[in-house]
């Protein structure tokens, strides 16, 4: 739980003067998890929003064997996507699990943010814990760290030359990096016109909800909990919040 001072700290409203967004997280699932209503609000906005998953979740469910996880856990997300306006998401084949932070994971990335040129690259949190003593699982810290590394590789011709091919270019047009659901949060949108969407986008994930023996769960009631705190801090009914890191050279 985040502490009362947090609670009462206003947040401030993104800039959504942009046009395309790429998402890359570790799983399939983790940007249903809050901010997929957010991504609804952009997509009817008539943006083009681009989802990379580093990893097809394939260890997520304990009672189904990776190879046949995986293509349910795709499956799903391409499903979740297609409900908040989404259609191009991209699978890495990164190993669930056990993701780090290596060169060879931000040149991954560096590639697709060449490839889809975004003015914003949206992230998870990727600091320790979602605040308080609630521990953050380690594929997301990796995953957030190394975006922001690639995000600035991705403008530099010197690094990943080897990329530079067949009229692939840097791309340093990426203004910002946005991490949903840090704890140091200090922006948000409003997602209340778009709240129900992300729940049906996070209720798509049926088969990794039942795996989890989850069978009380409401996902809408899950959902509520963050985007009401959030909303409560931005002046409105539900938001998703942000940690916003800016990407201008020398900042």
């Amino acid at each position: 739980m985040l502490g009362s001072m947090d609670e009462l700290m206003p947040l401030t409203p993104v800039d959504e003067s942009w046009q395309t967004a790429l998402c890359v997280v570790a799983h399939p699932d983790d940007l249903e998890f809050g901010a997929a209503a957010a991504v609804a609000r952009w997509t009817a906005q008539g943006k083009r929003v681009v989802y990379c998953m580093v990893t097809s979740g394939e260890a997520g469910i304990d009672g189904m064997h990776p190879d046949q996880c995986r293509t349910v856990r795709e499956a799903e997300q391409i499903e979740s996507g297609r409900i908040v306006g989404v259609d191009e998401v991209i699978f890495l084949g990164e190993p669930d699990g056990i993701v780090e932070a290596t060169v060879a994971l931000r040149s991954r990335i560096a590639r697709v943010v060449r490839e889809v040129r975004p003015d914003i690259v949206i992230t998870n949190n990727f600091r320790e814990t979602w605040g308080g003593r609630n521990l953050n699982q380690a594929d997301h810290i990796a995953v957030g760290a190394a975006s922001v590394d690639a995000v600035r590789d991705a403008g530099n011709r010197w690094i990943f030359s080897d990329q530079l091919v067949d009229g692939l270019e840097p791309w340093g047009g990426v203004r910002e990096v946005w991490a949903a659901g840090s704890p140091q949060a200090t922006y948000a949108v409003d997602t209340t016109d778009t709240f129900d969407a992300g729940v049906a986008s996070l209720e798509a994930h049926r088969a990794y909800i039942d795996g989890l023996g989850w069978e009380d769960w409401d996902a809408e009631e899950f959902l509520a909990g963050g985007a009401r705190q959030a909303g409560s801090r931005l002046g409105v009914r539900y938001a998703t919040a942000f940690e916003v890191f800016p990407m201008g050279w020398g900042e």
